[in-house]
Formats: structure tokens, sequence, C-alpha cells
């Protein structure tokens, strides 16, 4: 918004430059919130690994009374 002080800006400027900072904003946005998606699908991905690794010591020692 420096720039817009510092510049006489006539109103459509104004305008398209107050869009297009809106733009990038917007677009931050969306990229901090895609990456905070990936973090939680990553971490619900390695507590699901947890839990799988924890419960097959269980089915394991079931399989020891299975009459295969």
């Amino acid at each position: 918004m420096l720039i817009r002080a510092e510049q006489d800006l006539n109103p459509i400027e104004t305008e398209v430059f107050d869009l297009l900072v809106g733009y990038d904003i917007e677009e931050k946005n969306r990229r901090k919130q895609l990456a905070s998606k990936r973090l939680l699908e990553a971490r619900r991905a390695i507590e699901k690994k947890r839990e799988e690794e924890a419960l097959a010591t269980y089915v394991d020692q079931e399989r020891w009374f299975d009459n295969d």
C-alpha cells in the first residue's frame, strides 16, 4: 500500500491497484489453506500408521490361536 500512498492515482487506477493487491492476498491465503490441509492429511496418515502398527501386535497374537 505504500506505492499507492506515494503516487497520485486516478479512481480507476486506484480500483485496479486495490483489486490486484486483493487478489494477491487471496492467493496467499489460498496457498496457506492448502498447505494446512496437506499438513493435516500427513498428520492423520502418521496417526493411522501408528494405530495400525500398535494393532498389528494384537492381530498377530490372535493368529496363534487359529486352527488353519
